[in-house]
């Protein structure tokens, strides 16, 4: 299921087996809760060479239910993507006071903000969901807290993601379908610690990090990282989730990472950022009117090709929401190449020299 190919330092290459094939890690994975990536079709995901997504499997049981995805024969046959698709299990719609009604060691109770509806959900009713929704991994139901949240609420937090894990491995029936732990324990090392030890006990074929990028600021989350890594066991992959800069992604292949996701990529490409390998540019500047390089003079993206800062600008300042795509199509590009040229570092055993040369340029 996954087999590591190379180490640099705690820098690694494997490879991930699913259903839907083969992946190599480390990876990322833009966010396409509802099966869409903002901007981007199924048919660019290909073209751009990002292999691997991720869902919400609670929206898709609200929108568009379980009943049409059973028609469709699946989520990749409903969206036309036939790479891997991860869905999350909801966890994330607790820290949302626009979703979440109250949590007790039998389930979450949520309110649905489409219709107003109440849904109580059990672990073993998010694993009949994903399963339903026939994705290439799953994640178990978990407890995510708020990076404000006491100590002894985030240790509440710890007990109960541990108990759901159980009741989830136990009513998990799919032997084609991956199934992920997630661990909590906020940014207290000793939670970390507990939650790391409890969920690889119960044996998954892989361990995500979970509650992090919350607002705990980039010290404390990549400490809590390294609090986890070092209770994981070294051959199952390991999930940093929600967590997607690009100083962020390298920092945590650097820690022992090997799959990410975020919304940060898209979400701060409709925002006028650009990423560049010297750092992120803000293109809404009015220094780019006569600016006619490419966004980024090292990409080989099909925008960097074709289309200046100056008329990126130009469109900006018209009002054309064409920008918002192409910027979206270069960013995604360029997390994807920076990501193919880190497993060639890690290959050659260079990845050290890589990170330190990358720290010093990146703003």
């Amino acid at each position: 299921m996954f087999k590591l190919k190379a180490i640099s330092g705690n820098a690694r290459v494997g490879t991930l087996k699913t259903r839907h094939g083969k992946v190599e890690t480390p990876f990322f994975m833009p966010v396409a809760t509802k099966l869409a990536v903002k901007l981007i079709s199924s048919k660019d995901l290909d073209e751009i060479g990002l292999k691997s997504i991720i869902s919400n499997a609670f929206i898709l049981y609200l929108e568009p239910g379980l009943s049409l995805i059973k028609k469709a024969k699946g989520i990749h046959n409903f969206m036309n993507y036939q790479n891997v698709i991860f869905t999350d299990s909801g966890g994330f719609q607790m820290a949302s006071p626009a979703f979440l009604e109250s949590i007790s060691e039998k389930g979450v109770s949520f309110r649905s903000p489409i219709d107003n509806s109440k849904h109580f959900i059990t672990p073993e009713k998010d694993m009949e969901i994903q399963q339903s929704l026939q994705s290439d991994v799953a994640m178990v139901l978990d407890y995510m807290p708020k990076f404000e949240d006491n100590y002894e609420c985030i240790k509440e937090s710890v007990d109960i993601t541990y108990e759901w894990a159980k009741r989830c491995k136990k009513s998990h029936r799919d032997n084609k379908q991956l199934l992920f732990g997630i661990i909590q324990g906020g940014t207290f090392p000793d939670l970390r610690k507990k939650s790391s030890e409890l969920i690889c006990s119960l044996d998954f074929d892989g361990y995500a990090i979970g509650g992090l990028g919350m607002g705990e600021g980039s010290e404390l989350l990549h400490k809590a990282v390294k609090n986890s890594i070092q209770y994981m066991p070294k051959d199952k992959p390991r999930y940093l989730m929600g967590i997607g800069s690009v100083k962020d992604i390298v920092q945590g292949v650097a820690n022992g990472v090997d799959i990410f996701d975020s919304c940060y990529v898209t979400r701060h490409s409709r925002h006028h950022v650009v990423f560049t390998r010297q750092g992120e540019v803000r293109i809404n500047k009015q220094k780019f009117r006569n600016d006619f390089s490419p966004l980024d003079k090292n990409c080989t993206c099909f925008v960097c090709k074709n289309y200046t800062r100056a008329y990126i600008y130009h469109l900006i300042r018209i009002n054309e929401l064409t920008w918002k795509r192409l910027v979206t199509w270069h960013n995604l590009y360029f997390v994807r190449e920076l990501i193919d040229e880190i497993k060639i570092k890690i290959k050659e055993d260079k990845f050290n020299k890589f990170y330190k040369d990358f720290m010093k340029k990146w703003k």
